[in-house]
């Protein structure tokens, strides 16, 4: 893990106690999920596809197209296989962290919010949802989901189901 990558995982590990706090998840499952969540992020994309397979997980053709998605599953496979976490709640939170889903944990949200959050985050709007996310995980989530369908359509990419299901189901609320 590059030097970037180290401080953003540190950086979305505090973001994930914070939320933790504010909203009564676990601090410590929070902490172990952020720290790891990009665990696979820098590796070659035969290997992340490699740990996939190995996983027995069938790649959708989405997520065959889509190599920034492949990290989060890579991910959730490898903390199970080489770190031995067996807590569904992080591996969950790990493995959705990118898209999000319907019917997402407590601890699922966190993470995948940390993630947009996290201290050295400077993308336009970054204020706005940090403040948002102080106010309520749904209110954020439901920005970050607008923000990244918005983003995809406009560069004229797949959007994955689930994180057409979290938007749903956010709005539908």
């Amino acid at each position: 893990m590059g030097d970037y990558r180290y401080t953003h995982s540190l950086n979305v590990a505090d973001e994930a106690v914070l939320l933790a706090k504010r909203y009564g998840c676990d601090e410590q499952l929070a902490y172990t999920a952020g720290i790891l969540h990009d665990i696979t992020k820098e590796l070659p994309k035969d290997e992340q596809l490699q740990i996939i397979a190995d996983g027995g997980i069938i790649l959708d053709s989405v997520q065959l197209q889509g190599p920034k998605l492949w990290h989060s599953i890579s991910g959730s496979v490898y903390v199970q296989t080489e770190l031995g976490i067996q807590d569904t709640d992080i591996i969950n939170a790990i493995r959705y962290h990118t898209t999000g889903r319907a019917g997402m944990s407590l601890l699922e949200k966190i993470i995948y919010t940390a993630d947009f959050t996290s201290a050295e985050r400077s993308y336009p709007g970054v204020d706005i949802m940090r403040e948002k996310s102080r106010r309520s995980l749904e209110e954020a989530m439901l920005y970050s989901c607008q923000f990244t369908l918005s983003n995809l359509s406009q560069k004229e990419m797949a959007i994955h189901r689930d994180q057409l299901d979290c938007y749903n189901e956010l709005v539908l609320k």
